[in-house]
């Protein structure tokens, strides 16, 4: 059966159980769909479905699963990976109908949300109980918790509070057969095997979350930041690392490089040191005394490690312009050219100083700009390589760019993704951090919940004859000429 006549079948089963507007087949009505927000790789689906019925969820993925047809899941579409990115023979199944709001339990802190619920609306809805949900991606404003879910994000407080991981309690998931399975429990325990730990950060590969149970916490009674300006990279990187060993964890500890720092006061003048080489964000929150023991503690940690200049938020609409100035780095990497292309490679802590040295080097050999931010307290970098999407060249040398980016991290002990996941973007990297067998007991794991492997099956986890591609390309990339570009 072709792609169209599984389409056609596809559309008489499920066409009477959805609303009109709710499936879209026309290329025109398809086309914002096209990309998650890594837009080198954009792709229209067969069709796009919209349901807004668990029901619906169920008959769309027995009936794609009796067809063959691959599906992939989408949720907000803020990843980066390109993890969301269409399949020209798939169903593309957008999550954001599931919106509500199901339950916010103050007594036993925690809230039961549909999976297209903003990552933001949680908090705001929990925050007449004194509480919220620890988790925030810069993109929390407007990514969707089922989304969050997928990739396991994090956070500039994901160093005190956790990941996505460690602050969901039980998802709702439904299978490619139809079937439905709730994973994890709001007992401290389950009985059966963790397999929540297993379906977070799986990149919509296993299942379709439809509900989500997460974790909710007291909001901290004082909250202080410290803005740290140092005269080298170095320097405020060996901070990092002595802050840690000091046994503090900070609620944040978060880096930028002057380059980041330029490009952000001049997007929202959030009254950044412009002569420092990097600025530290150290945040302590909770009790008052535990506060403010924190940051004279820090203080001293960081004027020895070579902070030329402290200040400690006042109140807190100066400490909550400090993050924004954080949290406003992607938007002021846009501001000043076409196009970025942000990483998300992982590393020890000890190391940052090093892979930022190298990433020096590497914007010389290939002549773009790279502004770097970084989750510094749990080595999760942000570079932020800036071309012009126009020029088909300057995107092939910023993917380079980035490849290299990701060997680095791999040499230094670190990992090719730290919460945006490998979607499309790292496939090919994930043959050097992952042997055959490694990659073969993935496949297994995926296979267990999708035999037919029809979800998201393009993406993550490359096969053999992939890593064999992958390994030409490399080689070619490495030797390709690099002319002088202006920087932005």
């Amino acid at each position: 059966m072709s792609h169209d006549q599984k389409l056609s079948q596809l559309l008489k089963v499920i066409g009477p159980h959805f609303l009109a507007e709710n499936i879209l087949t026309q290329a025109p009505h398809m086309r914002p769909y096209e990309s998650d927000a890594l837009t080198m790789f954009k792709q229209l689906p067969l069709c796009v479905v919209m349901p807004e019925t668990e029901a619906q969820i169920q008959l769309l993925m027995r009936t794609c699963s009796e067809l063959s047809l691959p599906v992939v899941t989408r949720g907000a579409g803020t990843g980066l990976s390109g993890g969301a990115t269409p399949n020209a023979q798939a169903v593309l199944l957008v999550m954001t109908k599931f919106n509500k709001i199901l339950e916010v339990n103050g007594e036993n802190a925690f809230a039961c949300v549909q999976a297209g619920v903003r990552n933001a609306a949680i908090s705001e809805a929990s925050s007449a109980d004194g509480l919220y949900y620890a988790p925030d991606p810069s993109s929390q404003i407007a990514c969707s918790i089922g989304g969050n879910v997928a990739e396991n994000s994090g956070g500039v407080h994901c160093l005190k509070y956790g990941l996505t991981l460690h602050n969901i309690l039980k998802v709702r998931v439904v299978l490619i057969n139809g079937e439905i399975v709730e994973l994890g429990g709001l007992a401290p325990d389950t009985p059966h095997l963790d397999l929540l730990s297993v379906f977070i950060g799986s990149e919509g590969m296993l299942g379709v979350v439809t509900t989500v149970w997460v974790k909710l916490i007291p909001k901290p009674k004082l909250a202080e930041v410290i803005l740290a300006s140092f005269s080298s990279v170095q320097s405020a990187a060996d901070a990092v690392a002595q802050i840690i060993a000091n046994g503090l964890i900070p609620a944040g500890l978060e880096m930028m490089d002057a380059a980041t720092t330029r490009a952000v006061e001049g997007f929202l003048h959030a009254g950044y040191d412009l002569d420092a080489a990097a600025l530290l964000l150290c945040e302590s929150d909770g009790e008052p005394e535990v506060v403010r023991a924190e940051i004279a503690a820090m203080s001293d940690i960081l004027t020895q490690a070579g902070a030329y200049r402290l200040q400690v938020s006042q109140n807190e609409a100066e400490r909550l312009n400090f993050w924004l100035g954080r949290k406003s780095a992607f938007p002021a990497a846009a501001s000043i050219a076409p196009d970025y292309y942000c990483m998300d490679g992982t590393i020890p802590r000890k190391n940052l100083g090093a892979l930022l040295n190298s990433i020096t080097q590497l914007e010389q050999e290939f002549n773009l700009q790279c502004l770097n931010v970084f989750h510094a307290g749990d080595g999760n970098l942000h570079p932020m390589i800036l071309f012009d999407g126009t020029s088909s060249e300057q995107t092939e040398r910023a993917e380079a760019f980035g490849g290299k980016i990701l060997e680095a991290c791999i040499e230094q002990g670190g990992t090719i993704t730290g919460e945006h996941g490998v979607g499309l973007e790292k496939i090919g990297h994930m043959c050097i951090q992952f042997s055959d067998a490694e990659r073969q007991t993935m496949w297994a794991v995926k296979a267990a919940f999708d035999p037919q492997l029809l979800l998201n099956a393009d993406k993550a986890i490359p096969t053999l004859h992939r890593c064999a591609e992958f390994g030409r390309m490399h080689v070619h990339h490495g030797n390709l000429p690099f002319p002088e570009i202006p920087r932005f």
